[in-house]
């Protein structure tokens, strides 16, 4: 049986590897088990506004912590790839949130700064890697989550970027393998980040507007993963089904017997 530690130890390689990693999020077990199963998929990573929108509840630490583990580890039992868990802030608690999600067999996770005074945050990681590698997971995967463009308002972008650079670059001394900075950024500011951080190190989120997939390798980023888009992409779906059924048509015929 592969342990946590092995998996960890793939995801960090995957990490590592000039390829770009590129994980489709996802939010249960039919949905882990239908990206699991198309090929080149390599490692999975969970969404959790998808989660806690599939549960009822708000994005932002809404849903509570015991749900939102009992969900991931539902979908780490479901495959036997490595899995990334999307655990915001960690709920109060990041490191001990993180201890229980390895418990699940999670070797990997995004963990949110919230802006928080940098030393707190930089703190918390420390804590993160220490609860990880106390854990028997030393290669656990950080994706330590930066909000500086997310929450960065009317700001000057230069003076965001620079924030977005002092932090990562705090994440990283403080353990972080990587660091995942969301927004819609153009090439320079990437190029700037990786600059920072060093090749694959860095994250970004799938979003409109970035560069092309095949750009973003070349430039030296780790990974681009699509948090809730890909619940989105499956409700927009849904929702152009019922409105051709309205409309007096039906099933597409490009329709898929995927469970």
């Amino acid at each position: 049986m592969t342990t946590s530690a092995t998996r960890a130890t793939r995801l960090l390689e995957l990490h590592r590897d000039p390829a770009l990693l590129t994980v489709v999020n996802v939010w249960d077990v039919i949905s882990a088990k239908v990206v699991a199963d198309v090929p080149g998929t390599t490692a999975l990573a969970t969404a959790s506004h998808s989660i806690a929108a599939s549960y009822g509840y708000e994005d932002g630490e809404q849903i509570p912590r015991d749900l939102m583990l009992e969900a991931v580890g539902r979908i780490v039992r479901s495959t036997d790839l490595p899995v990334s868990a999307d655990l915001e802030g960690g709920y109060g608690d990041p490191a001990e949130t993180i201890r229980r999600a390895i418990g699940l067999g999670v070797v990997g996770a995004n963990i949110e700064d919230q802006l928080r005074p940098l030393s707190e945050a930089a703190a918390n990681v420390e804590a993160i890697m220490r609860a990880a590698e106390a854990e028997g997971v030393a290669d656990f995967v950080l994706n330590a989550r930066t909000d500086a463009f997310v929450k960065a308002g009317d700001r000057d972008p230069a003076d965001v970027l620079k924030d977005a650079v002092e932090r990562g670059k705090a994440f990283l001394d403080a353990g972080a393998p990587v660091v995942f900075v969301p927004g819609r950024l153009d090439e320079a500011q990437v190029s700037t980040l990786v600059d920072a951080f060093g090749p694959q190190r860095l994250t970004l989120i799938g979003i409109p507007g970035l560069p092309s997939l095949a750009r973003l390798q070349e430039l030296g980023v780790a990974r681009v993963s699509y948090g809730p888009m890909s619940q989105n992409v499956a409700l927009t779906a849904l929702q152009e089904l019922v409105e051709d059924v309205h409309a007096g048509g039906g099933v597409p015929s490009t329709m898929r017997l995927l469970n």
